[in-house]
């Protein structure tokens, strides 16, 4: 009698990798500005960032989060946020909103997938979806920058076109 043997199950090429920024990419930070007491508006005016909790009362931009997971099946997807360094409560509410809008167990097509960097630039990837380019996206070497809000990336639904076509 023969044991039976284990066949290798080629999974393909690897998918390429994928970057999103959150704040004012899938997170509304304006959102967050209108949900400030008045007090905290006036105390943090210009430098909304700072705020204690204001990353924990922001809104999914339109399209943002179905947009995240059709992304997620196809490329190797992560969110790439930088949290504001004198903003200790920052770091803990970007992973509270992930969890709360994504999910919060492996199911979740953000489970262990959120990078928080201060040098973008660090990570290499095939792709970044961001609004802007700082945080060392200016300083990309390699992929290429979706720039998410500018012509021709206005929506997540351009954004999609664009990206489902080269996963």
């Amino acid at each position: 009698m023969t044991e039976p043997q284990d066949v290798a199950v080629d999974p393909g090429p690897p998918k390429k990798v994928l970057y999103i920024d959150m704040d004012n990419t899938i997170v509304d930070f304006r959102s967050g500005i209108k949900r400030l007491s008045d007090a905290d508006r006036t105390k943090f005016d210009g430098r909304f960032d700072d705020a204690p909790g204001i990353f924990s009362l922001m809104d999914p931009i339109d399209g943002a989060l179905d947009a995240f997971r059709q992304l997620a099946e196809v490329f190797d997807t992560y969110i790439l946020s930088t949290a504001p360094w004198n903003n200790p409560t920052a770091w803990t509410d970007k992973l509270l909103w992930v969890k709360r809008h994504l999910g919060d167990d492996e199911d979740s097509p953000a489970f262990k997938r959120l990078i928080l960097s201060h040098h973008k630039n660090l990570n290499h990837v095939d792709y970044i979806v961001d609004d802007r380019t700082a945080r060392g996206v200016h300083q990309w070497e390699l992929g290429k920058h979706i720039h998410f809000g500018r012509d021709p990336y206005r929506t997540w639904d351009d954004v999609l076109a664009h990206l489902l076509s080269r996963a």
